[in-house]
């Protein structure tokens, strides 16, 4: 018996310990709050929320719920959802802070706009449990909007972009994107317009490279300024189905501009752009139901050719340090490498300062067009090595610059200016001045 009254009197003190220490963890964190002047109203974790339900005084109901995978708009019907917006939903409602307790014990709530609230918001989490928060009138003096929590008969008030951030419409959460898609998981890109197809590809690289009409170097900002205008094409979510119909009907009757297809692991998808005759810009895709408007500078972003893309720079290293640099032409010949912070040549140091010039140079030289023809005996040979060559000859061919990459059937044309200066750069390499006698080294 003895034993068995032990076992009690140490499981009701641990109990006891339990309690007494969540009671000094609510004072303590009570005592933070009343330092920061901070009163938390809702304190959950992201994580846990499953669903969150904002039943309007209107009689809309917006709901969102998350599966396995991603979040969804369920009410007031299956809509695809924006995910950083859903993503800002919760966060706003997961940690709730209120600027002032307005009444401790109110005697009425239809003063406050909380008899019949503006909206309702219920949180619930994944263990089943919900949380409601009710949002009232906005306060008339000194901003921000009454609000009651469940479980505290206090009101309060919140700030006024707080209530902004929770009190969503459907609309305010769908994707309105007209081609949705995450750039880095896309593997190959299609534009067909005035220049005829082009094909984008990813090398092993991750770069986009222009793989028909024929491989080329593509521009990587280029293309990456194409995806931008695609991810900006947004839909207008608040047309009547009259303006949808007249939308639908501009659209059959504009003139085809440019088709696009975008391809992931998931499978491809298709936009078509159309222009009017007084420059109106019309699309429509697979992903999304309807025909929509676009801004006149995302339908230009689509009346592009070949040469738009392409690369125009002659070399890769871009801000990579070479490890070395070979230059040819009629009147010199010499190799420099790097060697700590120096450059030598057959193992003398030469002056940086002209190295870099014409690495400054080489890194510049770019393509003023993509002649098919034109290239003769090259007169100027320069290999740029970092963790691999690469090698560019310039043939002249009466006031005509034509270069060529090793390796690569494409032609650059240059300007006469930026050869000459390249070649003077080339030319005022020297060795580095010797300290004068007694100067320190």
């Amino acid at each position: 018996m003895r034993i068995k009254g032990l076992i009690i009197a140490t499981v009701l003190l641990a109990v006891l310990a339990g309690v007494v220490w969540w009671s000094n963890k609510n004072k303590k964190d009570e005592a933070a709050d009343s330092a920061t002047g901070v009163t938390k109203l809702l304190t959950l974790t992201q994580g846990d929320i499953t669903k969150v339900e904002i039943r309007h005084r209107d009689g809309e109901t917006t709901r969102v719920e998350r599966d396995a995978s991603a979040w969804k708009i369920t009410s007031p019907e299956a809509l695809p959802a924006d995910a950083e917006a859903i993503t800002a939903l919760v966060s706003a409602v997961a940690t709730l802070n209120a600027d002032k307790v307005v009444d401790e014990k109110p005697s009425e709530l239809a003063s406050f706009g909380l008899m019949q609230p503006a909206s309702t918001v219920t949180v619930t989490l994944k263990d089943g449990k919900t949380r409601t928060l009710k949002l009232g009138d906005d306060a008339p003096v000194g901003g921000g909007a009454y609000t009651q929590v469940d479980g505290d008969a206090r009101v309060f008030t919140i700030a006024s972009f707080t209530k902004t951030n929770i009190d969503k419409l459907a609309v305010d959460l769908r994707d309105k994107r007209i081609l949705p898609f995450e750039s880095d998981k896309l593997t190959r890109i299609e534009l067909t317009g005035k220049g005829g197809t082009l094909e984008f590809s990813r090398n092993a690289q991750s770069e986009w490279a222009i793989v028909k009409p024929s491989p080329v170097r593509a521009d990587n900002w280029a293309v990456d300024e194409l995806l931008r205008k695609l991810r900006e094409l947004k839909l207008d979510p608040l047309l009547t189905s009259d303006q949808k119909a007249d939308v639908q009907k501009q659209f059959t009757a504009a003139a085809p501009l440019a088709a696009v297809a975008i391809t992931t692991a998931a499978g491809t998808q298709k936009l078509e752009v159309r222009k009017t005759r007084d420059n109106k810009f019309y699309a429509h895709s697979t992903a999304v139901e309807g025909y929509h408007l676009l801004t006149e500078e995302n339908g230009k972003g689509f009346d592009k050719t070949a040469d738009d893309f392409r690369n125009k720079k002659l070399f890769d290293f871009g801000f990579t340090d070479p490890a070395k640099v070979e230059f040819k032409d009629p009147s010199r010949q010499f190799a420099v490498t790097k060697s700590g912070e120096k450059w030598l040549a057959n193992l003398k140091p030469m002056d940086n300062v002209g190295v870099q010039s014409l690495i400054d140079r080489l890194r510049e030289l770019s393509a003023t067009s993509f002649p098919t023809t034109g290239y003769t005996t090259p007169i100027i040979e320069i290999t740029v090595t970092t963790k691999s060559a690469e090698k560019v000859t310039i043939s002249k061919s009466g006031d005509k610059y034509i270069a060529r990459r090793e390796g690569e059937p494409a032609l650059y044309q240059l300007e006469a200016k930026s050869v000459e200066d390249l070649q003077k750069s080339a030319s005022d390499i020297k060795e580095e001045p010797k300290p004068a006698p007694g100067a320190k080294k």
